[in-house]
């Protein structure tokens, strides 16, 4: 991904927070000559059990272990293999942005975005057991910032009776870029007017990127 300098990640837990925040990612791998690359949106979760390299290369998620499932039906499932170099990509907040905020002529209208792709090898995990663990902590994850608080306790028999068809894999990152893409070529005061508007919308992305610029130094 190609990041100027000026959009790159104000400080190192931006990318962590944006995967916490936006866990279905797009995995991506090459493929081969006759099936071209495939890619598939897939829940993935930072491994709650390993704490990863948080240091190396001045990023926070290289060494850090994700977790991830799909439909073993999936042809993506049968071509990915142990070892095998892996693409996922998330977004985060993104929205149009109409030069009508600006209060300026001549502009240009953009899209402002947020982004963070990871790269990585993938461990694809063969124990029944530890694929329940993989399912069962991807529903406490989201549980805990989506959902209720749901208790899976009783549905564990059915998880079981269905894990047959669940692939699901380690993912040890190698490197990662995050793009945030919040008008910070535009003057002060034209930042300030986007930031106004998208902090008014009705519309929830419109808002949560409007939070992004307010933290931005």
């Amino acid at each position: 991904m190609f990041v100027p300098g000026f959009y790159r990640e104000p400080n190192n837990s931006w990318m962590a927070e944006l995967i916490r925040d936006n866990p279905l990612a797009l995995a991506v791998t090459n493929g081969s000559c006759e099936n071209g690359p495939f890619a598939t949106h897939l829940p993935v979760i930072l491994d709650p059990d390993a704490s990863g390299d948080a240091g190396s290369a001045g990023n926070e998620l290289t060494g850090a272990t994700l977790l991830g499932h799909m439909n073993r039906a999936n042809p993506h499932w049968a071509a990915l293999e142990s070892g095998s170099v892996l693409l996922l990509t998330f977004t985060g907040p993104h929205s149009y942005v109409s030069p009508t905020v600006y209060g300026t002529t001549p502009a240009a209208p953009t899209w402002n975005f947020t982004a963070v792709h990871v790269r990585g090898v993938v461990e694809k995990i063969d124990s029944a057991e530890e694929t329940l663990g993989v399912v069962q902590s991807t529903v406490r994850a989201f549980e805990k910032t989506f959902g209720d608080g749901w208790d899976m306790t009783e549905s564990l028999g059915y998880f079981r009776r269905i894990l047959p068809a669940v692939g699901a894999f380690r993912f040890t990152v190698t490197g990662a870029e995050g793009m945030f893409k919040l008008s910070q070529e535009q003057p002060g005061e034209v930042r300030e007017r986007v930031q106004a508007s998208f902090g008014q919308s009705g519309c929830t992305y419109r808002r949560e990127v409007a939070g992004l610029m307010n933290r931005l130094p």
